[in-house]
């Protein structure tokens, strides 16, 4: 029973009837949500088993074309259990996997499970080239179990889909996104020590390097929240001020998210685990011809930040 993460040896079978839903659900955006909710529903005191792929299978088949990701697995595993998930498998995406026909997936991924119910989104494909549609799923199911294609949610005429999101967040439309997410966008990571400039400035600032194949807000200043993982301030949403990108006003060469949580001073965040989550872009990043114009416009920021987030 290769596939399955860790290597599981068999596939355990949940004692109640389960429903199983499948997908690869970066981001866990509205139209994954409900998709979720929707196992729920149809059997409300059933068990929903949701099954997603890791790494994502474009890293797999054509890593030139792999998508920047929306979150991290971990918090991947939350959302969907927040969203109603009594259980989440993660299924090992590897070439093997990739290249079983329809039929073999679901005999191996489907077939243990011995779900009553089976949710996927219209547009799901699956076995070797995608060739698998929803009502090919049904078909080699034989009335094992009842399959249901849900339609995709759209939001004001906009279908919500992973690539949506990448789209707006990689536009800085964060407000956009936080629509299509159902939560704002965030990024996360472990504080490091940067170039003590803001300090300088009167704006000290917790740094963050994002990993390459993270999706990240374009260039600019946002308002925003810090949550710390650790310390006095575990847990607590901290409004900041962030800034996203390399610093040109010093010739920075290093991509990365700054955050000034508004009017504090006295936070020590250095190696400590953060969230970073976006409300709003204020601007676009500019360089400026030194210091005193630099200060005059962090201020502003600050300002902007504090009106929208009150």
């Amino acid at each position: 029973m290769g596939g399955w993460h860790h290597r599981l040896p068999g596939v355990s079978v949940p004692e109640e009837s389960s429903t199983v839903v499948i997908g690869n659900f970066d981001g866990v955006h509205r139209g994954h949500q409900a998709l979720v909710q929707e196992a729920k529903r149809l059997d409300p005191a059933g068990y929903v088993i949701v099954v997603t792929f890791w790494p994502h299978p474009l890293t797999v088949l054509a890593p030139d074309r792999a998508p920047v990701l929306l979150c991290p697995l971990e918090r991947r595993l939350e959302w969907l259990k927040e969203a109603g998930a009594s259980e989440v498998r993660v299924v090992n995406f590897t070439t093997e996997v990739a290249n079983w026909s329809p039929a073999a997936f679901v005999e191996r991924m489907i077939g243990p499970l011995q779900p009553k119910h089976v949710l996927v989104g219209q547009n799901f494909r699956f076995g070797r080239h995608a060739v698998g549609t929803p009502q090919a799923l049904s078909e080699i199911g034989g009335g094992r179990f009842e399959v249901h294609a849900m339609d995709l949610v759209a939001i004001s005429g906009v279908t919500v889909s992973s690539t949506r999101v990448r789209e707006v967040v990689g536009a800085g439309e964060v407000a956009e996104a936080a629509e299509l997410l159902g939560r704002p966008f965030e990024a996360g990571g472990v504080v490091v020590m940067g170039d003590q400039r803001g300090r300088e400035l009167g704006f000290p600032t917790a740094n963050l390097v994002l990993p390459q194949q993270r999706a990240v807000p374009a260039d600019g200043v946002y308002a925003g929240w810090l949550e710390p993982g650790s310390g006095p301030h575990a847990g607590r949403r901290l409004p900041s001020a962030i800034s996203v990108g390399t610093n040109p006003t010093f010739d920075g060469l290093e991509r990365r998210v700054e955050t000034y949580v508004i009017d504090r001073d006295d936070l020590e965040l250095y190696g400590v685990d953060v969230k970073v989550s976006f409300a709003q872009r204020l601007r676009g990043q500019i360089k400026f011809d030194g210091v005193e114009p630099l200060i005059a416009q962090m201020s502003d920021d600050v300002n902007a930040a504090r009106k929208i987030l009150a």
